[in-house]
């Protein structure tokens, strides 16, 4: 549910339709501006603070959703 709902975030700020949770953020013409779009957007649609600098070490939606799926706050 919480990797769907990453995805749902991604692909709307990427304006993307296509792509897989394994793909890179910054692959998919992601850039710093994005990524604080879908920073804001996980703490106001899913309820989680995520620090930036988690974004850019998680850069998939696999790997953030697993990072965010472990955090004290996780949804």
């Amino acid at each position: 549910m919480l990797n769907e709902r990453i995805h749902q975030i991604w692909a709307r700020e990427l304006n993307l339709e296509d792509f897989a949770d394994t793909d890179d953020f910054f692959e998919l013409g992601g850039h710093s501006l994005i990524m604080t779009r879908i920073q804001a957007a996980i703490q106001q649609e899913i309820g989680i603070e995520v620090p930036m600098d988690e974004l850019f070490r998680n850069p998939t939606v696999a790997e953030i959703s697993a990072h965010l799926a472990q955090a004290p706050t996780a949804a």
